[in-house]
């Protein structure tokens, strides 16, 4: 084990647990975490209008490389692991990646019709670009092809099914310790929260760890939303071989 400082990129579309994972980590006495610091950035870069869209673009730097100098820089109240909670489609193609050398890049992927179902609820429309499935791939290659080797896929219903064993394989591939203190943690929001809280997090809010695995998700009843989901399935199929399985 290295006492080097780790930044861990954790990788995902929304709708996933992505939130339920960042508050797994910050409840660990060692690390900080930050939430989506891109977003405002690929607000402002896009112009794609979103829930919250004005607060969301005032709360953050709308600078890409203001935004990696910040995470690339010191850990914040001398915590030697930094958490970062990604979302793919905020890595637009303009950013410069030679910042993710200085992370442990890690990937959570879930069923693309159990994202689609979830995230139509939220927003009443849905684009391939959205869901973010389809680059998370292209980084997990890219990833693939600095380090020579496939970083570590978390299956989001794996997570469920058993938290220690899919947590505990993770910090032992990003050469940490486990904790305990990631299985549970306190309800409510944290000062860690992006402002968009308010509109997306009502049920981690709630939560005081992770929950019970989720049943399947059959063909999706809108053929939009279902063409979608065929579209993404290559590249979560291809990425899922890789993933922590429980033991």
């Amino acid at each position: 084990m290295t006492n080097e400082p780790l930044r861990i990129a954790m990788w995902s579309g929304p709708r996933n647990i992505s939130t339920a994972m960042m508050r797994s980590f910050e409840n660990r006495p060692d690390t900080a975490v930050v939430d989506e610091p891109l977003y405002a950035y690929y607000l402002a870069k896009t112009g794609v209008k979103h829930p919250m869209n004005d607060q969301i673009l005032a709360s953050q730097s709308n600078d890409w490389q203001q935004v990696v100098k910040e995470i690339t820089g010191p850990i914040a109240d001398g915590k030697t692991v930094f958490y970062q909670k990604h979302m793919t489609h905020h890595l637009l193609s303009e950013i410069d990646r030679g910042w993710l050398k200085s992370c442990y890049n890690a990937f959570l992927i879930r069923d693309p019709r159990a994202i689609i179902a979830s995230y139509a609820v939220k927003r009443s429309e849905v684009t391939l670009d959205d869901i973010g499935i389809v680059q998370e791939a292209e980084i997990f290659d890219y990833i693939c092809d600095l380090t020579g080797e496939a970083p570590p896929v978390l299956e989001a219903n794996d997570v469920l099914a058993n938290p220690k064993s899919v947590l505990g394989q993770l910090c032992q591939r990003a050469d940490i310790p486990f904790s305990t203190a990631m299985l549970q943690w306190p309800k409510g929001g944290r000062d860690s929260d992006g402002i968009w809280a308010e509109h997306w997090y009502h049920s981690v809010e709630e939560s005081t760890g992770f929950g019970a695995p989720k049943p399947a998700t059959d063909k999706l009843q809108n053929p939009e939303l279902e063409k979608l989901a065929e579209l993404s399935l290559p590249a979560y199929e291809r990425m899922a071989q890789y993933r922590l399985i429980p033991e």
